[in-house]
């Protein structure tokens, strides 16, 4: 296991996070044959796959029991497993090839409208600290430009271009990409990083991280949630809405969408390989028009 989550990092550039799930997916993998008496990779079959994708829907294997995307990445990581294994050499067959994923609904992303997003914007910063400041300057870039949150707090300084108004972002795979942001963010990200930034430093060792908690260390993917949903308590949008950072990404895409901007122009700005992902965005902007219609047009109803 440990050769193919190494050929994943070296090879293929997966993220530390996505390393991460894959090594959990594939233990549980490594556990559950252990439990049918399976110690090597080459006495595997298929009814011990499609036995494993039944055992994680269900928790039957003790453990707890996974969504169908959920389980889908765990069946993807097993079966790159063997196909690894099988170009190796370790094995002579594949046992996993005809066992497919469970298939997962697209669910449209739920959005933030301008005026939630405004609000939950204006409920960070109220005290003005130096953490206040920073976390004023995340969500605003957060919105601003669509990043993933691992791509926000992985920020250097080196990556903002303040000249030319864009920022460089490395996505999965450490895919790069330049986006450009608006003078609003810019001026909350100015305010943190002249007034704030500097406080949090002197605190720590000198790392380039843009974003740094109070100890003047790089800010946490698990902090940055923390600020998010502080934020939201603060703006009275946790009731009823489960706000994420996601949920700012997928905010950034409808808005874009719905003032026309062309769907590869934001394919670009949020780092998708492909513009189908992009284009379920596309979905949520025609069902407003559907609304805006029913509400407005005359002969709507007749």
């Amino acid at each position: 296991m440990g050769g193919y989550l190494a050929h994943l990092r070296v090879e293929r550039g997966l993220s530390a996070n996505t390393l991460s799930a894959y090594e959990r997916d594939l233990g549980r993998y490594v556990s559950f044959l252990a439990q049918r008496g399976v110690e090597d990779p080459s006495g595997v079959t298929e009814a011990d796959v499609a036995a494993f994708l039944e055992a994680i829907r269900t928790g039957s294997d003790g453990g707890r029991p996974l969504a169908a995307s959920s389980a889908s990445r765990t069946v993807t990581a097993v079966r790159g497993w063997h196909r690894f294994l099988l170009a190796e050499g370790s094995t002579s067959t594949d046992p996993a090839a005809a066992v497919r994923p469970p298939q997962v609904g697209r669910r449209l992303p739920k959005a933030l409208s301008v005026e939630q997003v405004q609000a939950l914007l204006e409920a960070t910063n109220t005290d003005g600290s130096a953490a206040g400041l920073r976390d004023r300057a995340l969500l605003e870039l957060l919105y601003a430009t669509g990043a993933r949150i691992s791509e926000a707090v992985g920020l250097v300084i080196d990556d903002l271009d303040r000249d030319s108004g864009c920022l460089r972002l490395f996505g999965k795979g450490r895919k790069e990409r330049i986006v450009p942001m608006g003078r609003l963010a810019w001026d909350a990200l100015d305010a943190y990083l002249v007034q704030a930034r500097p406080v949090l430093a002197e605190r720590g060792r000198g790392v380039p991280e843009v974003f740094l908690n109070t100890l003047g260390r790089p800010l946490s993917r698990q902090s940055a949630w923390g600020v998010l949903r502080q934020a939201a308590v603060r703006a009275g949008l946790d009731e009823g809405l489960h706000v994420s950072p996601h949920t700012l990404r997928h905010s950034f895409a409808t808005h874009l969408l719905a003032g026309g901007a062309d769907v590869r122009v934001v394919q670009e700005m949020l780092g998708h390989a492909s513009v189908t992902t992009t284009q379920i965005y596309t979905r949520v902007t025609v069902e407003h028009l559907r609304e805006v219609y029913a509400t407005s047009h005359p002969r709507a109803f007749g």
